[in-house]
C-alpha cells in the first residue's frame, strides 16, 4: 500500500474510531481534554508506524490499545510525581488489567461498565451545566463525532475561530471544574438531555448530508447516533422527545441506500427509489413516534420532524405524498422552534402544496437572513422554484451559486449538473 493511501485508511479509521477510544481513555483519565490528547498521541504513532509497518488487521483496536497504553504511562507518572489518593492506584491496575496483546480485546473492553458504553458517558459529561449550551454542543461533536472545527462552525452558522475557541474553552471548564467521566443521576438527567438530544440529532445530520469532502452521506456517524439515541431511548424510556429523535433518525436512515446512485452520485427525495428504502427501519421509526404520541409528547420538535418524515415514508409514490400536511407539521414546528431553515424548509412544501409561486415568496423573503448569507440551500431551493415557473436563466444562476457555496464535492457536481441542464434550454 503507497503512503498515501496508508493516510487515507488513518483518516478513514480516525474518523470512525476516535469517539471510541477517546471515551474510553476518559473513563480511566477523567479528563475529556486529556483523554483527546492522548488518543491523538496513538494517531501520532499510526501517521508514524503504519506507512512502513502496514496497516494492522485490527487498525481500530491497534489505535484503542495504542491509546490505553499510553494512558497508562500518563497515570503512572502522575502517581509517581503526585501521589494522588488511592483511588488512582485501583484505575492503574483496572487500565493494566485492560491492556493486553490481544489487540482485539481493546475494543470490546470500552462497554464493560454499568451502562453499558463509555460513548454515553462521554455526552453526558461534554453537556455539563458548567458549560454553556453552544459549548456542550460543540464540544461533544468534537469528542463523540470527530467533527472539524470548520464543519462544526457550518453545523453552527458561525466562524471556524469561534468555534475553536469555544471547544478549547470547554475543555479547559471541565478540567478545571473537575466534571466526573459519568452518565449523572436520574434527577440530573433533565436538564441536560435537550442538548444531549440536540447533540446526537447534529452528528446524524453530518452522516446523512456531509458538509464536506467527497461523499454525499456518511453512514458510519449516521449510524453511530443511531446507536447512541437507541441507547438513550433504553436509559430514559419515559422521555418522549427521546423516542422522537430515534423515531426521526429512523426513518432517515430507511432512505440512506437510496441517495446515491452506484457511482455515489446524489439521488434527491423526489426521484429517489422507494424499493430501495429499508422497510424495517421505517416499521422501527413508526413504532418509535407511536411512543412518543403515546408519552404526550407529539407536539415536540423532534417528534414532529419525525412526523414529517413518516409523510414521506407512508407515500409509496412521490405523487402520494400529503404536502398540505406537511405544510401543517411545518407550521407547528415553527411555532415552538422558530427559524429560517424551519421556514426556508416549509418554503418547499408550500411550494409543492399550493404552487412555486407561493413558495418563492417565502424563500424572497428569507433573502436578507444575516443566518442564511452562506446557507447554499437558500439559493438551491429557490433555483428549484424558478425553474418550475420557467425563469430557467435565474435558475440556473442560483443553482451555479449555490454550487459555489456548498463544501460537498458530490452536491456541487449535481448542482452544477442541474444549472447546466436549464442554461442549456
Amino acid at each position: 500500500m503507497s503512503i498515501a493511501a496508508t493516510h487515507r485508511a488513518i483518516e478513514a479509521v480516525w474518523r470512525i474510531e476516535s469517539a471510541k477510544v477517546i471515551a474510553h481513555v476518559a473513563r480511566f483519565v477523567r479528563d475529556v481534554g486529556l483523554a483527546e490528547d492522548i488518543a491523538q498521541d496513538a494517531l501520532v504513532a499510526a501517521l508514524e508506524h503504519w506507512p512502513e509497518g502496514g496497516v494492522p488487521d485490527n487498525p481500530a483496536a491497534w489505535l484503542m490499545t495504542t491509546a490505553k497504553r499510553r494512558a497508562l504511562d500518563r497515570l503512572k507518572l502522575d502517581a509517581l510525581h503526585v501521589r494522588k489518593h488511592e483511588a488512582l492506584g485501583a484505575d492503574l491496575d483496572a487500565l493494566e488489567a485492560h491492556v493486553v496483546p490481544d489487540f482485539v480485546d481493546g475494543l470490546d473492553a470500552a462497554r464493560a461498565d454499568d451502562i453499558g458504553d463509555d460513548l454515553l458517558r462521554l455526552v453526558f459529561t461534554a453537556c455539563h451545566p458548567v458549560l454553556a449550551t453552544d459549548a456542550r454542543v460543540a464540544l461533544t461533536l468534537r469528542l463523540l463525532g470527530g467533527l472539524t472545527t470548520d464543519e462544526i462552525a457550518r453545523a453552527f452558522f458561525a466562524t471556524e475561530t469561534a468555534i475553536a475557541q469555544r471547544i478549547v474553552r470547554a475543555k479547559r471548564t471541565l478540567t478545571a471544574a473537575r466534571v466526573p467521566f459519568e452518565v449523572p443521576h436520574v434527577e440530573a438527567r433533565a436538564p441536560r438531555l435537550a442538548s444531549v438530544l440536540e447533540v446526537i440529532y447534529l452528528i446524524f445530520n453530518e452522516g446523512y448530508s456531509a458538509t464536506t469532502g467527497g461523499d454525499w452521506t456518511r453512514p458510519a456517524l449516521c449510524e453511530e447516533a443511531l446507536r447512541l439515541g437507541r441507547i438513550l431511548a433504553g436509559l430514559m424510556p419515559a422521555e418522549s422527545e427521546v423516542h422522537g429523535l430515534v423515531a426521526l433518525m429512523e426513518i432517515q436512515s430507511s432512505r440512506m441506500h437510496a441517495r446515491v446512485d452506484a457511482q455515489g452520485r446524489p439521488v434527491l427525495l423526489l426521484e429517489q427509489d422507494r424499493g430501495r428504502w429499508d422497510a424495517l427501519l421505517i416499521r422501527r421509526g413508526l413504532a418509535a413516534l407511536e411512543r412518543a404520541d403515546a408519552l404526550g409528547g407529539a407536539s415536540g420538535p423532534y417528534a414532529l420532524q419525525a412526523a414529517l418524515a413518516a409523510c414521506h415514508a407512508r407515500a409509496r409514490t412521490p405523487d402520494e405524498t400529503d404536502w398540505e400536511q406537511i405544510v401543517a407539521l411545518y407550521d407547528a414546528l415553527a411555532q415552538i422552534a422558530p427559524s429560517p431553515v424551519v421556514e426556508l424548509n416549509r418554503a418547499v412544501a408550500v411550494g409543492m402544496a399550493f404552487g412555486p409561486a407561493a413558495g418563492l415568496e417565502i424563500v424572497d423573503a428569507l433573502g436578507a437572513d444575516p443566518l442564511l448569507a452562506n446557507y447554499h440551500w437558500l439559493p438551491s431551493v429557490r433555483g428549484d422554484l424558478l425553474a418550475k415557473l420557467g425563469r430557467f436563466d435565474e435558475a440556473s444562476a442560483e443553482l451555479a451559486r449555490a454550487a459555489s457555496m456548498t463544501r460537498n464535492a458530490r452536491e456541487r457536481e449535481l448542482l452544477l449538473e442541474r444549472a447546466n441542464s436549464l442554461r442549456a434550454g
